[in-house]
């Protein structure tokens, strides 16, 4: 047993789940892993959640967030036991239903989860703001979605400072002009994937939330391009037409100023996407993430469409390739070269 084997394992024991049988759960892209546990005494099922503080994890944002969506009536894990210092929590287990795997088994299901996904958003940005949140302003974006500078572009057809340069200043402008704006709580990672089909429960409450704690001030749009321009999974163009509609009417937003924004954050986020794919092939060899690029180059080049974006689409017909098999192959074969600094 390692050291770390036996601190989790003593963090059990100080639990009311002491002795619980403990069985892997698939992890994501960070250094967290996940287990699940199984209570000795009966059927009853636990999360615990093992984020090292010496691999740059850190529980409490997950912990302050997880409190507050909960506060607003949302299907966040209840926290069961804690220690920061150790990077360990046992949470609620809100099962195994993602979206990204009730869809598959019940097509007829998918409008009605993107739905209340949908509305879910739409509720909790007439919410207060917890406080403490940083935000998601347009230099920190344009400085995320450069990303693709960093990472994609050297590992394809190599580097070009000049051209990056000339990308940062046109993303953070279009952002300035067009998605500025940062009064809500933006999760980032709201997708198929981290949600959880919760039907026992009602309303809102239905859609489980995972994957929260790197949440921050944000524009509304956001979390909606989050969930219909998923890296993970293809989501028909009428359900994202429709979607964009729904919240539009169910936040009284303007259609012509939201859709906007939405094609501005969706740029920035699909090209950040795309530069941490390729940064978690090269750098922390994770391979499978190139096979994702084709779908976010696709999200990336419908956003780039729109007239506020056509400085920004400019620069990246100029100088990113699309991602074709023989691109894709070049980055595959420099996966887990270039060292974590």
């Amino acid at each position: 047993m390692s050291d770390r084997d036996a601190q989790i394992r003593a963090f059990i024991d100080a639990t009311d789940w002491a002795g619980a049988a403990v069985a892997p759960l698939a992890g994501d892209a960070s250094n967290r892993r996940y287990l699940r546990l199984t209570h000795p005494r009966g059927a009853a099922t636990a999360v615990l959640m093992d984020a090292p503080s010496d691999r740059g994890e850190d529980v409490r944002p997950f912990v302050s967030i997880a409190t507050y969506l909960a506060s607003t009536g949302l299907s966040a894990p209840q926290i069961l036991a804690q220690d920061h210092d150790a990077g360990l929590l046992l949470l609620e287990d809100l099962g195994d239903d993602l979206f990204a795997n009730v869809i598959p088994a019940n097509p007829a299901l998918e409008s009605s989860l993107y739905s209340c996904a949908t509305d879910l958003l739409a509720n909790l940005h007439t919410q207060d703001t917890p406080s403490g949140l940083l935000p998601y302003d347009p230099p920190l974006m344009a400085d995320l979605a450069a990303l693709a500078f960093d990472w994609y572009l050297p590992a394809t057809t190599g580097p070009d400072t000049a051209a990056r340069g000339r990308f940062h200043t046109a993303m953070l402008d279009a952002l300035t002009r067009h998605a500025a704006t940062a009064d809500v709580l933006v999760q980032r990672d709201y997708h198929a994937q981290n949600l959880l089909w919760l039907p026992q429960r009602h309303g809102l409450a239905r859609v489980g939330l995972l994957d929260f704690q790197d949440a921050m001030l944000g524009h509304r749009a956001y979390d909606l391009v989050s969930l219909l321009q998923d890296a993970r999974r293809d989501v028909p163009q009428a359900i994202e037409d429709a979607m964009i509609a729904r919240y539009i009417a169910a936040a009284n937003q303007d259609d012509t100023a939201f859709r906007t924004a939405y094609h501005v954050l969706g740029a920035q986020r699909n090209l950040r996407i795309l530069g941490v794919f390729t940064r978690l092939c090269l750098r922390d060899g994770k391979a499978h993430y190139v096979d994702l690029i084709p779908r976010v180059w696709g999200h990336l080049i419908r956003d780039l469409a729109h007239p506020a974006l056509s400085k920004v689409a400019g620069i990246i017909r100029a100088h990113l390739p699309a991602p074709d098999p023989a691109i894709l192959h070049k980055v595959k074969t420099q996966c887990a070269t270039v060292p974590v600094r």
